[in-house]
């Protein structure tokens, strides 16, 4: 098992139960090949450059541990996803 973090931002024009709802989801795709070690909610920040016409974002940030063909699968349901702005999964054992 490697250790990631993903980082992903939520569309802010959602309600807050709705945010909640992705967070949970995404956590529902990691535990099933892997298991979540914390989740950081930064909440509502000014996004560096306009995206989607928005100006802000709802910033997540999750550490896991999972084996290697899971962020593969993690990053296509991200990108396929209307709530989720943007997403990074970082590698942490590559350091």
């Amino acid at each position: 098992m490697n250790k990631y973090e993903l980082l992903f931002v939520i569309d802010p024009a959602l309600e807050d139960d709705k945010k909640e709802a992705v967070i949970e989801t995404v956590k529902g795709i990691i535990a099933a090949e892997g298991e979540v070690v914390d989740t950081d909610i930064w909440g509502l920040r000014k996004l560096a450059y306009p995206i989607q016409k928005k100006t802000e974002g709802y910033y997540v940030v999750m550490h896991f541990n999972a084996a290697p063909t899971l962020p593969k699968e993690l990053d296509r349901r991200l990108r396929i996803s209307d709530n989720c702005m943007r997403h990074i999964i970082v590698n942490l054992d590559e350091k």
